[in-house]
């Protein structure tokens, strides 16, 4: 049940509460809304009245925020937050669904995809909206109905669905390659590329080579496709990810480095958060998942 609407302030008055501890200033805040800066203070006052608390901390330069404003406020910009995405959601597609998806580059370009017209043909009623993170974040503060994940189980507060191993190789461009290479040294002295998410990649590919090395050097990258171009232009060797680089194999432009197995560093998952219930636009797309793998 929803409370009586007495404890419940107009959206005018919270944006301008969200505004002012943003901006600290009525005369910012008024700007930003386009509104006066007396109509800013009153919306401040009639909220400050209708709920019995000062919220706001008067000076003759700025405004500041009591501490139980400032509590307050990020609760309400939270719902503020999330009553917008859900606006844009239902203009998004006005007839049925949507979803919030957060999604890796690299696996979301090359994997996912593709595979996604499949499920809009099965599935006209979701619109699926693709945004990229590149590390774990929190549901409750963030729009996102569920995650591709890389790694571990090791996010809390979530459910899995195991989607496929990553399996990486060591590659590099044709001309990095030396006669020697089926001596696996020549990739200690040789630049190794390195990803931001994967810091500690090239010790466990040389781990499970047998091999135990420090001192790697090489380039770091936040991305596997700008690592990926980097290695065509043979700028060092780097552990890239089989289904990423297929095209590349086949046309010459990346050779492997090393004939060696491919090395698992993580597994994805699509995660989604226990704390909501499932809505019906997740329900199918975990289903359709499935399926694919």
């Amino acid at each position: 049940m929803i409370a009586p609407r007495r404890f419940l302030p107009s959206i005018p008055s919270l944006l301008a509460l969200e505004a002012v501890d943003r901006l600290g200033s009525a005369s910012a805040a008024a700007e930003e809304l386009s509104l006066t800066q007396s109509a800013i203070s009153r919306q401040l006052k009639a909220m400050e009245q209708q709920l019995g608390v000062d919220l706001i901390q008067r000076s003759q330069m700025r405004l500041h925020l009591t501490p139980v404003g400032q509590e307050y406020v990020q609760v309400a910009r939270a719902a503020l937050n999330q009553l917008a995405q859900a606006s844009l959601k239902l203009k998004a597609n006005p007839t049925g669904g949507s979803l919030n998806l957060s999604i890796l580059p690299a696996f979301g370009m090359h994997w996912l995809a593709p595979r996604l017209q499949d499920f809009a043909r099965r599935h006209p009623e979701v619109t699926v909206n693709l945004n990229t993170r590149l590390r774990p974040f929190d549901f409750e503060t963030n729009h996102f109905d569920a995650a591709i994940h890389f790694g571990q189980r090791d996010w809390a507060g979530v459910n899995y669905l195991p989607l496929m191993r990553e399996d990486v190789l060591p590659v590099c461009a044709p001309g990095l390659l030396p006669d020697n290479a089926d001596d696996i040294g020549w990739l200690t002295q040789a630049p190794l590329l390195q990803l931001e998410t994967r810091p500690d990649a090239w010790e466990k590919w040389f781990a499970a080579q047998g091999r135990e090395v420090t001192g790697i050097r090489g380039m770091l990258f936040d991305q596997f496709s700008t690592m990926g171009q980097a290695t065509i232009h043979g700028l060092g060797v780097a552990l890239l990810p089989s289904y990423l680089i297929e095209e590349d194999l086949k046309a010459g432009r990346l050779v492997l480095a090393w004939q060696g197995p491919g090395v698992s560093l993580g597994q994805f998952f699509l995660v989604w958060p226990q704390s909501r219930a499932e809505s019906e636009p997740l329900k199918s797309f975990r289903a359709w998942l499935k399926e694919q793998i």
